[in-house]
């Protein structure tokens, strides 16, 4: 099995609009298909974001978000095991706010770096 982190994008303009229990509908939603990702052994770990945040590049610290003139912003990530990307993607496309059309998923597979920690001060390479 692959690992693969699961990007979630949504409106974040449209999200600061709902009221809490229509923020509290997705998140029943999310936490249900989640629920079946781990029953499937798929689920690794993740977490929704907070719409607020800070931005950063080499001359400036922006802090009105982590989006700067975007409509669309990352509000969770989860990471998961699939046979291949075409499993992974397969499996993001369960997602119901996905196929209600409320939320995209990016999938990227994650490289296997081995964490430094683990390696010390040897060489830092990819690895499984």
């Amino acid at each position: 099995m692959e690992k693969f982190l699961l990007i979630i994008r949504e409106d974040l303009n449209k999200l600061r609009k709902w009221n809490e229990e229509e923020r509290y509908d997705g998140v029943r939603e999310m936490d249900a298909w989640v629920k079946t990702l781990v029953q499937k052994g798929n689920y690794i770990s993740g977490d929704a974001l907070h719409i607020k945040g800070g931005y950063v590049s080499k001359d400036n610290v922006l802090s009105d978000g982590p989006f700067i003139e975007a409509k669309e912003g990352i509000s969770g990530i989860i990471f998961i095991e699939a046979k291949d990307l075409q499993d992974a993607v397969s499996i993001a496309q369960t997602c119901p706010l996905v196929q209600s059309g409320n939320m995209a998923i990016e999938v990227r597979p994650l490289m296997g770096v081995k964490d430094i920690r683990e390696i010390g001060d040897g060489q830092r390479a990819t690895g499984n």
